[in-house]
């Protein structure tokens, strides 16, 4: 299992890095969108929604597809992807913990999903709209939660955070994760070449206390999406989302806490001028 996991993140790993920092923007636009839209498909698949699981992928694709060609012929209007971002941000702060607290994120169906899929796309391309390192960056506050809440949840962790969604996960994980992306991005803030990115950014207009309850918040909204594919899992009675990288599961079990961030994160950009 650890040997397919390894090879499935290098191959990934081979695809996305040349996307970001190699190619035009719009040939991230156009990788970001095939994944999304599998993601869309699996999303529809765990609602129950068979039937209409490839109308979640095309529908998103399509939008998607025609807002690319729209961003590469004339550029998309200064407002619309900080619009489009605190849209789908308002739903996830709003809905997403309400959803947890019921227990049933099945509301909303396919089209919510391809809706808040998109949203994430725009966010994934208008952030690299700003420079590679300014998406990578946010892209990296999620994955430096993540792992820093795995290795303190497993050393520390004693109280549950979401017994019945997730049973692994723990409070004392959570404020690990947290602390990590607070010190990881002061720390990435004082770096020269950084200084176009999210953290560095906040750090000049927030200051250090405003800027790390910013990276602590964008933390939050992280879980709140892993949580709600934990959900939408449990509701389904599935292990994975889906089957499609070995040792992984499927592409929304590797996204899920990406998809609320990414659309807060490019908000911030926004609001930051």
């Amino acid at each position: 299992m650890l040997r397919q996991r390894v090879a499935t993140a290098l191959v990934l790993m081979a695809i996305l890095l040349p996307a970001i920092f190699v190619f035009p923007p719009w040939v991230w636009g156009a990788v970001a969108l095939v994944f999304l839209a599998i993601a869309a498909h699996e999303w529809s698949g765990l609602l129950g929604h068979r039937a209409s699981a490839l109308l979640a992928a095309l529908s998103l694709a399509a939008c998607a597809a025609a807002l690319l060609a729209w961003d590469v012929l004339a550029g998309w209007p200064y407002w619309f992807a900080p619009l489009a971002c605190g849209l789908a941000t308002l739903v996830w702060v709003g809905w997403g913990p309400w959803r947890l607290r019921r227990h049933d994120a099945r509301d909303g169906g396919w089209p919510l999903a391809a809706a808040l899929l998109l949203a994430c796309w725009i966010a994934l391309v208008a952030l690299r709209e700003i420079g590679a390192l300014a998406l990578f960056v946010a892209m990296a506050i999620v994955w430096v939660a993540d792992i820093a809440a795995y290795f303190f949840g497993r050393a520390f962790g004693r109280h549950k955070l979401a017994p019945a969604i997730s049973p692994g996960k723990s409070w004392e994980g959570a404020v690990g994760g947290f602390a990590a992306v607070a010190v990881a991005g002061l720390a990435a803030a004082a770096v020269p070449a950084l200084a176009h990115t999210l953290p560095a950014r906040l750090v000049a207009v927030w200051s250090p206390p405003g800027a790390a309850a910013a990276l602590v918040g964008l933390a939050a909204l992280s879980i709140v999406g892993d949580l709600h594919e934990s959900l939408l899992k449990r509701q389904a009675g599935v292990k994975d989302s889906g089957t499609l990288l070995p040792g992984h599961g499927g592409v929304l079990d590797r996204i899920d806490a990406l998809i609320p961030t990414m659309p807060a994160a490019m908000l911030l950009h926004g609001l930051l001028g």
